[in-house]
């Protein structure tokens, strides 16, 4: 019995050795795609960016704008200004290899934690992203690209439920010592008015 557990362990171990070391090349291309879109992004290099991206890309992100070519990218970039990302506190990692689908599609999956200035604070976004990359004239780019975040567990939320808190707990105080004047006013009035 111990016989079989060991081979059988060996054999688990050498399929997953075998797996590794039989990764598709393109992988270190699709990588260094990532690299340059992730240079571009950090440098704000919008036409580095763009030299990554597919004629037709289409990104949709997490406010729910959505860019379709080069322009759409660039007009997105302009109007949101440069200083509202500030930087990826964790980088835009895959979550397993691309899913390649012959010898020129992948879709990727991922996760991130950007870095944003938002209406006079910094806010941290846990971002989940899908990617499609495709191979024209020879060159991997991104065709497509979704991120989003957790509409119910986002930073922005929480800060609007903070203030809704604060301004619940201040006009609750505002109302009890109101309360109390008036209270005292009216009762002050009934004692110091004339007997008949």
């Amino acid at each position: 019995m111990k016989r079989i557990m060991l081979l059988s362990f060996a054999f688990a171990a050498l399929a997953t050795f075998s797996s590794f070391a039989a990764e598709d090349p393109v992988h270190n291309e699709l990588r260094a795609l990532r690299d340059k879109v992730l240079d571009g992004i950090n440098k704000q290099d919008v036409d580095g960016v763009i030299s990554c991206l597919s004629t037709n890309v289409v990104i949709t992100w997490q406010n729910n704008d959505v860019c379709r070519g080069h322009a759409g990218v660039r007009e997105h970039f302009e109007r949101m200004g440069k200083n509202a990302f500030k930087g990826y506190k964790e980088p835009p990692a895959a979550d397993e290899l691309t899913i390649l689908t012959g010898d020129n599609t992948g879709v990727v999956f991922g996760h991130s934690v950007g870095t944003y200035k938002l209406l006079g604070s910094e806010f941290e976004f846990k971002n989940r992203w899908t990617a499609t990359l495709v191979k024209e004239n020879g060159k991997w780019v991104l065709a497509s690209y979704h991120v989003s975040l957790n509409a119910l567990d986002n930073p922005i939320l929480n800060a609007a439920k903070k203030g809704l808190y604060w301004a619940g707990g201040i006009g609750a105080l505002i109302g009890i010592v109101v309360g109390a004047l008036l209270s005292r006013m009216c009762c002050k009035s009934k004692s110091t008015a004339p007997v008949q």
